[in-house]
């Protein structure tokens, strides 16, 4: 049997469109912690999760995610190491702006370091120099600026508990708030981010913004902003995911609200 010209064209392009549609998408390969709310865990429950996703959609590209824990020994700069910089994946969806680890997009939310104590104490705290935090148990996160602070006063030895939430992949955030609550601590002093999400269950809890100020003559910062991060020389990738933050900005902050992630203007030095 002999086949027309136009019946061998349809043969062809659908051959052609059989082949081109069995190429795999380009997918948003993204590293995140298995384990470590509020920013991700596997079931898609953290911020990070919600902001992976979206950005995914808005580069009309699948989701692929690299798993391995930001804690442990080495921290988040030996994640980096083992996943991003090992090519397992291509991006974090949270890194601070400008870090020398790793090539940062434009930031797309500013948080801080915040002071968290019960409403009913009504404590005087305004800053790291208020006087109340020499009466105070404190309690805070260890290799932090808040860890700094306190021992650039003099705080440190003292009346302090440190948590390892940051490294140890098995203690939750919320032990710090579960802390301050049974009366362990009287304040804590963290990054709102790895909190954001458990403070709703906290009602009778105040939450005030470190602002940056000086000790010893030393600027110190605890508002940071954040970016989403990729390879060095992964400009490409970077530039795409400039141009969704740019074109998105207001749905992320959107989700990092809806997450509980309070969203704060770089505050002033104080004295």
């Amino acid at each position: 049997m002999k086949l027309r010209g136009t019946t061998l064209s349809r043969l062809a392009l659908t051959a052609l469109a059989a082949f081109v549609f069995s190429i795999p998408a380009h997918a948003l390969k993204v590293c995140a912690d298995p384990n470590f709310l509020p920013y991700s865990n596997q079931a898609g429950g953290g911020f990070e999760n919600k902001i992976a996703t979206a950005v995914a959609k808005w580069l009309s590209e699948p989701l692929e995610y690299t798993w391995a824990s930001y804690r442990g020994h080495g921290g988040f700069p030996q994640f980096l190491s083992s996943t991003l910089d090992a090519k397992k994946c291509d991006a974090v969806m949270s890194i601070p702006y400008g870090s020398r680890e790793e090539l940062t997009t434009r930031p797309y939310y500013i948080s801080s370091y915040v002071f968290v104590f019960p409403k009913s104490k009504n404590y005087a705290i305004e800053s790291m120099n208020s006087p109340v935090l020499k009466q105070l148990k404190i309690g805070l996160e260890r290799d932090t600026p808040a860890e700094d602070g306190a021992k650039m006063r003099g705080l440190i030895p003292g009346s302090v508990t440190a948590f390892d939430v940051s490294e140890d992949s098995g203690e939750s955030p919320r032990a710090m708030l579960d802390a301050l609550k049974s009366g362990q601590i009287d304040v804590l002093i963290t990054w709102q981010p790895v909190v954001s999400a458990f403070l709703r269950n906290y009602p009778e809890f105040e939450v005030v913004a470190v602002p940056n100020t000086r000790a010893l003559g030393a600027p110190e910062q605890y508002s940071f902003p954040m970016s989403m991060g990729v390879r060095e020389g992964d400009m490409s990738l970077k530039q795409r995911l400039d141009d969704v933050i740019q074109k998105h900005q207001a749905e992320l902050t959107e989700i990092l609200s809806e997450s509980g992630v309070k969203l704060y203007a770089p505050a002033e030095r104080v004295p």
